[in-house]
């Protein structure tokens, strides 16, 4: 598992909203998001990084092996690079960057879960 997939510290983190890796912003802005750099584009842009990723988020899941695990295909990241995921991300991508992902042929999950009781 490379080092920049895994956040820095435990406070002031943020998760991705299209794929939700967890990082710190500042982590984000200099290396971007490896799942999702390609739409949301991170790099060297801290207003991408404050509106496609969110600091709401909850439960963590480590992942090392994204192909070989079943809580990654339940959580449909079994496409995605090793690293630390929200099980949960309050906020939604805007409808043109999720044409965008269907475009490249990424599955978008919406992972917010702010309405449920």
């Amino acid at each position: 598992m490379s080092v920049n997939n895994l956040p820095d510290g435990i406070r002031g983190n943020r998760a991705c909203i299209g794929c939700s890796l967890i990082k710190s912003p500042e982590q984000f802005a200099n290396d971007g998001c490896e799942n999702c750099e390609s739409f949301l584009q991170f790099k060297e842009n801290a207003a991408n990084v404050d509106v496609y990723t969110s600091k709401n988020f909850t439960g963590m899941v480590g992942i090392m092996e994204p192909s070989n695990s079943w809580v990654c295909k339940w959580l449909r990241l079994d496409h995605c690079v090793p690293g630390m995921y929200a099980i949960s991300v309050v906020g939604t991508l805007p409808p043109e960057k999720i044409k965008l992902m269907k475009a490249l042929g990424i599955i978008h999950s919406n992972r917010d879960r702010s309405g449920q009781i």
